[in-house]
């Protein structure tokens, strides 16, 4: 990281108690390490890859008034299936938020609507199936916030963000540089 990126980490993980401070600072230095460097925008922080500039993880405040402000994790892994059951619920409980209340994000890739990503459509959306049986999809390239994040949840992120990083290496490194 640049010193102007290490202050930006480090200002962020200053509001924040002890084990929160150390949990975000092994999710940072994993990003930093696999080769997302930070950069602000907007309240929040985003880790983008120079290979095939694409966000990997956005981190964030929430902040309730009167409160301690507690952190916020969003990141990107519709490359991946067969996760945890608890990823399995987060993926379902976005998915059918998204599907309910946002039409740009559903997966449009699967109806030939989208040229925005590449590869295989089933390769790279979030997929769940209602109760009734139906599936639901949405679009895979925006991070999903995982809430209550704990150190459990450390080895997964980092499989899940592994494959999501192989996947838009093979699949968008070239266009990225073609497009710019």
């Amino acid at each position: 990281m640049t010193k102007k990126q290490e202050e930006l980490v480090n200002a962020y993980l200053s509001q924040f108690e002890n084990e929160a401070k150390q949990l975000f600072g092994k999710i940072i230095s994993f990003l930093c390490e696999m080769g997302f460097y930070p950069r602000k925008t907007g309240t929040s922080i985003s880790f983008v890859s120079a290979i095939h500039n694409k966000q990997i993880a956005k981190i964030g405040t929430h902040i309730k008034k009167g409160l301690m402000p507690t952190p916020k994790f969003s990141m990107r892994f519709s490359s991946s299936n067969g996760y945890s059951q608890r990823f399995t619920k987060i993926v379902h409980d976005a998915v059918v938020k998204v599907t309910s209340s946002n039409r740009y994000r559903l997966a449009r890739c699967l109806t030939g609507e989208c040229s925005v990503c590449h590869g295989e459509p089933e390769a790279h959306i979030y997929k769940s199936i209602l109760p009734n049986g139906d599936d639901i999809t949405s679009c895979g390239a925006y991070a999903i916030e995982i809430p209550n994040i704990t150190a459990d949840d450390f080895d997964e992120i980092k499989q899940l963000i592994t494959k999501e990083h192989e996947y838009l290496v093979s699949h968008e490194a070239n266009t990225a540089s073609q497009t710019q």
